[in-house]
């Protein structure tokens, strides 16, 4: 399973920014049959848990109490792709973002052991 994630940038405090996740290999058969969630990691810290999209209709979705109100995750299904769409930016959501794929379901959706194929990550800055 191959992810690469897109559409990270500069962008001021308070504008908006829509992440894409593509998602290929021989192995994955649609993004419908997969949990998948968006992760962050900000200079300093560890990486931390930010949308969830479950699998099957995609209509099952959370959110991390900081983006929450913020950030719309989606998927489309005909395409392979998983999107972020991020409004009202803050500086403190200036970080790396990866896309990941969960293949785990011992846990919980939010942690990071759950996911075993991730993105190499795109970069959002945003200034304030």
């Amino acid at each position: 399973v191959q992810l690469q994630a897109s559409g990270g940038g500069l962008v001021q405090a308070g504008g908006s920014l829509r992440l894409s996740c593509a998602a290929s290999g021989r192995a994955f058969t649609s993004t419908g049959n997969y949990d998948m969630g968006w992760f962050r990691q900000a200079p300093g810290k560890e990486r931390e848990f930010v949308a969830y999209i479950r699998r099957g209709s995609g209509r099952t979705s959370s959110y991390a109490d900081s983006v929450k109100g913020r950030f719309t995750i989606s998927r489309d299904n005909t395409k392979n792709s998983m999107h972020l769409q991020m409004t009202s930016l803050k500086a403190e959501d200036t970080a790396v973002y990866y896309c990941a794929v969960r293949t785990l379901y011992s846990g919980t959706y939010y942690q990071i052991t759950q996911y075993d194929y991730w993105g190499q990550g795109t970069l959002v800055t945003v200034s304030s």
